[in-house]
This record gives C-alpha cells, structure tokens and sequence, in this order.
C-alpha cells in the first residue's frame, strides 16, 4: 500500500531527494529532452508538472497495474531467439515488436508489485521511491503506446525502448544507494536478498529482451540479435581483463599478469551481454586481492589465471588468484548485497582512496561495486543464466572463483529470458 506516500503532498513535486539534499529530478523517460530544450522553459515544465501529476495520480489508481501483474509471464528460451529466423520482409522484427508490446508492461507490473511489498519505511525511502516511480512512468508509456502494424509503428516504438534502457541504466545503483540508506531499518535480510534477487534479475531478462529486439535491425552476419552465433570465452574474458588491468596500471602503477588456459578455443552459441556484466566484478576481485596482499612488492605479483572449462551440458570459468584467500568467518557473506569484504580486510589504509576509485569505475560495472553489489548481483544473474557462482578460498593462498553457464544450443534444458 503506498498511498501514505503521496498524502502530505497537495501538488506535483517538482523535486525528488536521493539521499543528498533535494536535487531536481532528471527528464521524465516518457518524455523526449529533447522536445524540452526545442521548446519554452515555461511549456518544458507544464509538460513536466503534467507528466508527474500522472504518475502521482497512478500512485492513486493502480487497477491497470494491477491487472497486468496478475498475469502470468510469457518467458523465451534463448534457443526460441537464436532460431527465430529472419525474414527479408522484417516480420521477425515486427514479431519481436509485437511480443515486447504485450510483454513489456506485464513484466513491470510484477515489478511495482514488488516494491509495494516492502516494509513502509524502506519503500518511503526517497532514492528507492525514485526508481519505483521509474517503472510506473515506463508502465504508463509502454501501456500507452498504440497496436503495433508496421515498420514505420515498430520504428517509434523501438525509439521508445532505447529511450527506456537509457533512462533506467543506473537501477542498479539507486537501489544500493537507497538500501544502503536505509539499512539500519532492515529487520529481514532474506526478504531484501528476495526482492534484489528478484528485481535484479527481471531487469536483466527485460533488457536482454529489449536489447535483442533492437540488435535485429541491426545487420550483423555474427549475431542474432543479442545472441552471438560462435562466442568466444577467450576474446570476451581478454576484453575485461584488458579493462581490468588498465585499472589497476592507472590507479597503482602496475597490475597481475593474466594467463587464460583451458579450452582457449571454444566457440559456441551464447549470449554475452550478462558476462559483461558479470566477468569484470570477477576479474577487479582478483585484481584487488592480489594487490592488497602484495603491498610491499607491487612489481613481483603472482599471476591471475583463468581457466575455461567447456563440455556439452555448460562451460565453466574459473578465476584464480593467490590474493591470500578469504577468512573463513566472512566466506558465506561475501555473496550478500551490502557486504563489503573492504570492510573487513586489514588493509593498508594507502589503499582505500585508491581501491574506491577502482570499484567505482568502468563503463558495464560501475558504481554498484562500491556498494557491495558485485558479487551477489552476479551470483543472482548466473543463477538466473540457469548456471551458479561458487567461491572456494585457501586462507593464506587465495581464491578461485568459479561460473557455471548452461549452454543454448538447445541439445539441453536451458534457462528462460
């Protein structure tokens, strides 16, 4: 029940606090900038003061809301996607249009749904509300948005989704910042862990979906949409080691080598936008224990080594490091949102500024590591992959990291997007 939310206030608010003092909130994701800077400053805010009027209207009449997120999902198997064709016509990317226009606004029903279940004062909390409202301003557009027919309507509409991505790309840390702030307030940790894991990975499912659907127009003889045809472990692991170690060289000087063995030369059908996501929390933790275990000899590192494991039901990729390992009696929480190992290592203190800088950066990964939310938020997204993350730690030798993916050739049961 959220109506408490909204009672003290008499007008649309123009301002939303994010944990910082009351700073303007960003364009509307229903409304294009653009229009607003090509008009009037005066007609820029009435559209603003009319749009938020809507969504605090929404706050009162949810029964559209409702209905959607009683409505089951219509989920896809990767291989449904891989093996969907394309057509010289484009009816495959008007297919697409026309199941995301359905399913969409299904799947972020269910999500305002969950934020309504949390306990009062974390849903109160102004940096979560922030991003609850978010996803009613979404539900409203996408529900708004006329019958798909043809390719000049699919055009709009796709203009839409990527509007939408853009607008929602920092999720991930305003939910930390807000569940962070809210913290001491927090009675059941399993109830926040449920509602992240949840949340975390239908954001996930929607933009993989979205994302596929704009990847189709696009002419790639090495994609279908999202889905690579012959992924390379090798070439995706090179390319965040590369981020990783750029880093490290530009916030210490020097950085692990990193060797790769294994079956260095598998290739398959896969999916690489989660390990994007995934693979540089794994590879910055490698880097960062390696670093801070090796103080007073940075320029004599032992190497980081991954290692790919590939056979017919899954690949594995394993991340070594001889950081000196994770004591035993923080080992089972490194995976829970908010805990930071930082927190609990003795490290020199020469390496705070320095290692905040690190976790804080990079373009896929960014902000939400700071916050304690690597780990667990790839554990969820391997687990939602069909596939785990499992930690095995040597106190006083180091770390191996180990992520198990399910293939989605489809010679066996997969996971749904």
């Amino acid at each position: 029940m959220v109506l408490p939310l909204f009672c003290a206030r008499t007008q649309p608010v123009q301002t939303i606090g994010c944990g910082r003092g009351n700073t303007p909130f960003p364009a509307s994701p229903l409304c294009d900038c653009k229009l607003f800077r090509s008009t009037s400053s005066i007609q820029g805010h009435t559209e603003l003061a009319r749009e938020r009027s809507k969504t605090v209207t929404s706050f009162y009449n949810q029964s559209a809301i409702d209905a959607s997120a009683e409505k089951a999902l219509v989920r896809l198997t990767p291989t449904t996607l891989l093996y969907a064709g394309k057509s010289p016509d484009g009816n495959h990317i008007l297919s697409s249009a026309k199941y995301l226009h359905k399913e969409l606004p299904v799947r972020i029903a269910h999500r305002i749904k969950g934020f309504r279940s949390l306990p009062f004062i974390i849903g109160c909390n102004p940096t979560i509300l922030q991003v609850h409202e978010l996803y009613i301003r979404a539900y409203h557009v996408l529900s708004d948005f006329p019958v798909i027919k043809d390719q000049e309507m699919d055009a709009r509409y796709s203009k839409l989704v990527q509007q939408l991505l853009d607008d929602h790309k920092d999720v991930v840390t305003l939910l930390a910042e807000g569940f962070r702030e809210c913290r001491r307030h927090i009675q059941d940790e399993n109830l926040v862990r449920n509602f992240l894991d949840t949340t975390l990975t239908s954001r996930l499912g929607i933009r993989m979906l979205a994302t596929h659907h704009l990847a189709l127009h696009e002419e790639n003889p090495d994609f279908v949409g999202i889905i690579c045809r012959r992924l390379s472990p090798k070439k995706i692991i090179e390319k965040w080691v590369d981020f990783a170690r750029r880093l490290c060289e530009h916030q210490y000087g020097n950085s692990p080598r990193v060797r790769i063995n294994g079956h260095v030369a598998a290739r398959f059908p896969f999916i690489p936008l989660p390990l994007d996501y995934i693979l540089p929390e794994l590879l910055k933790n490698a880097m960062r224990a390696t670093m801070e275990s090796h103080l007073d000899t940075p320029y004599n590192l032992p190497d980081v080594i991954v290692t790919i494991a590939n056979n017919d039901v899954d690949f594995v990729i394993r991340i070594s490091d001889r950081g000196g390992g994770i004591s035993h009696n923080i080992l089972d929480k490194v995976t829970d949102y908010h805990y930071s190992t930082a927190e609990e290592s003795y490290q020199d203190p020469r390496m705070n500024n320095l290692f905040n800088t690190l976790t804080n950066s990079g373009p896929q990964s960014g902000p939400m590591h700071g916050f304690g939310f690597g780990l667990p938020t790839s554990r969820a997204y391997a687990e939602y992959l069909g596939g785990s993350l499992s930690i095995q730690s040597m106190q006083g030798i180091g770390t191996d990291v180990y992520l198990r993916l399910r293939h989605i050739d489809g010679k066996g049961e997969s996971f749904r997007v």
